[in-house]
């Protein structure tokens, strides 16, 4: 097996421990904050940029192994047929020849089979995963409507779970500008009413003033 192929294996088997850790059963403070810590950290969100460029590559391996074992496939029906007819030892190396392609054909079998299966793994990953979040943002409202849970921080974390690692932090950045925007109106308006006294009461005393003069 090539060095491309044995890290295609080496994912595969990362992907179905990964999955068995899905799948377990673990009580639902735990899960949260796996799924919290998955959608928040940056080198979680890391991997999965990277990941998603590596399965572009398998899926290019994936095609040329499927190619391979249609081009060894007609190489062995034309040797199968070229051996009919033949004399003994024409007979023989044919067979030969025959095995070497039966060989290859399991080989590019096998490559097509590991790449297919690491790939539709993926997406079975991903599938799961969007499930089970969906699932315990469920439960996580069916709690808040109870009143039996309290830690509202981090039910607030879970509802930006499943989001990439940058995006949930962009997502924070603009909340927090939101936040800022909203007490700067706020403080515009009320230097706005300050303003407005201070005229209204410079206003006053301009007529006192006049008032005055004309008095005298």
């Amino acid at each position: 097996m090539t060095l491309y192929y044995t890290l295609v294996f080496m994912l595969l088997v990362a992907e179905m421990a990964l999955f068995m850790l899905l799948v377990v059963p673990l009580p639902f403070t735990m899960r949260r904050r796996l799924f919290t810590f998955i959608s928040e950290n940056p080198i979680v969100a890391k991997v999965q940029y990277w990941l998603k460029i590596t399965f572009v590559f398998i899926l290019i391996l994936f095609i040329d192994s499927v190619n391979r074992v249609y081009r060894v496939q007609v190489e062995l029906a034309a040797a199968t047929e070229g051996n009919n007819g033949q004399s003994a030892s024409r007979t023989a190396i044919m067979g030969h020849e025959r095995l070497e392609v039966q060989a290859r054909k399991f080989y590019s079998q096998r490559n097509m089979y590991l790449c297919g299966f690491t790939l539709f793994l993926s997406l079975i990953l991903n599938r799961t995963y969007i499930m089970i979040l969906e699932t315990l943002r469920l439960e996580e409202k069916v709690k808040l409507y109870e009143g039996s849970e309290k830690n509202t921080k981090q039910a607030e974390k879970l509802a930006q779970a499943g989001d990439a690692g940058e995006i949930a932090r962009l997502k924070r950045e603009i909340k927090l500008r939101d936040q800022d925007i909203a007490t700067l109106k706020k403080q515009s308006e009320g230097l706005h009413r300050e303003y407005d006294e201070l005229a209204e009461r410079y206003g006053a005393t301009q007529e006192n003033g006049k008032l005055s003069k004309k008095d005298k």
